[in-house]
């Protein structure tokens, strides 16, 4: 049900108005198959999240099959990947795994992805491009 609510973006225009139009909040992209599992859970979360980041975060979804515009772009090869980007600028977050572009691994935990988000936000309100993690994900995924 989440991905049917939240807004998609259904080209490369419209992903890039969405990066470009947001001057004070964060822009948090699911980049996926809509129909992918993997991004169905994600959805959920994101979708029972989005009321609480409202004010700090703007939550959309991309179907890569779709929009094929930035799969080489930003090596969206994994079933499900989230991108931050903040006033026209990618932001890295440090999540201990070695790929600091993007958390491509799924977030079950609702005041995790929240607590990730805001730490993001506020990283990028001082001006850092790459932010640490409030938690560290080395070794929960596939270990």
């Amino acid at each position: 049900m989440g991905s049917i609510v939240l807004p998609h973006l259904n080209s490369g225009w419209h992903v890039d108005q969405a990066i470009l139009g947001e001057e004070d909040r964060l822009v948090v992209i699911r980049f996926g198959r809509d129909h992918d599992e993997e991004c169905m859970l994600q959805d959920e979360v994101l979708y029972k999240i989005a009321e609480k980041v409202k004010n700090f975060a703007a939550i959309y979804v991309c179907d890569i099959d779709q929009v094929k515009d930035f799969n080489q772009m930003y090596e969206l090869y994994d079933p499900m990947s989230i991108m931050f980007f903040y006033r026209n600028k990618h932001m890295m977050c440090d999540f201990g795994t070695g790929n600091n572009n993007k958390l491509n691994f799924i977030l079950d935990d609702k005041q995790e992805l929240i607590d990730i988000i805001e730490c993001v936000y506020k990283g990028a309100k001082k001006g850092r491009g790459l932010v640490v993690s409030p938690k560290d994900y080395s070794t929960r995924y596939r270990y």
